[in-house]
């Protein structure tokens, strides 16, 4: 029985090896921040830094949904197998990469702009998933270090959220859990973190698509 164990963890092992991951960074010097890269599994675990093998990535899980998305994209772009910046004479942006690995396979592609649909689709994907890891630094330092900045940072949130670009919100449901219980914290921004915790935990229907011109 142990040496079937063993065998079948050997066997996990190697497949989680094998899994196919997705990387992106972004460099661009002198913007904020100046830095950042994602790192995607088939399983939508996500990790978020803001310098190269920083040992506290900010960790979370796009939903299955989500995760298929994205990786199909990926694959429409032939995982990276084809050139994808524009040449056009544009504003430097930030040199960005594309990098899919399974296993020993690694493809990459590096640009500043690209004309490409799926590229162009790929990186608002890689975009909401930093946007949303910055929301939640933000949140968690001023939560610590600036009771009177939590009101804002919370503002901020509630327009990414209200903008449909906010990714993984239960990863902020323990921070408004403790904003809205802690009088350390001005009351609008307790009551603000208490109201958009129950918005995280039971979303409200989206609207139905108006159809023909009717539901006006």
């Amino acid at each position: 029985m142990r040496s079937i164990a063993l065998l079948a963890l050997a066997a996990a092992c190697l497949q989680a090896q094998d899994a196919p991951k997705l990387f992106y960074s972004k460099s661009f010097p002198g913007s904020t921040p100046a830095y950042m890269e994602i790192q995607l599994t088939e399983k939508g675990e996500v990790q978020y830094r803001e310098a190269p093998g920083e040992d506290n990535p900010i960790s979370f899980k796009l939903t299955a949904g989500e995760t298929t998305q994205v990786f199909d994209i990926a694959g429409r772009l032939g995982h990276f197998d084809r050139e994808l910046e524009s040449g056009l004479p544009v504003a430097r942006m930030g040199e960005k990469t594309f990098r899919w690995t399974r296993g020993a396979e690694t493809r990459e592609q590096k640009f500043n702009y690209s004309l490409d649909p799926d590229a162009q689709a790929l990186l608002d994907w890689f975009e909401r998933i930093g946007e949303s890891s910055q929301r939640f630094i933000d949140l968690e330092r001023t939560a610590q270090f600036d009771k009177l900045g939590v009101n804002r940072s919370i503002l901020l949130l509630e327009a990414l959220w209200d903008r449909g670009r906010l990714l993984g919100p239960d990863q902020f449901l323990p921070l408004l859990d403790k904003i809205a219980k802690q009088t350390a914290y001005l009351n609008m921004a307790r009551e603000r973190a208490a109201r958009l915790a129950a918005i995280f935990r039971d979303p409200p229907p989206k609207p139905a698509a108006k159809e023909n011109g009717k539901g006006k």
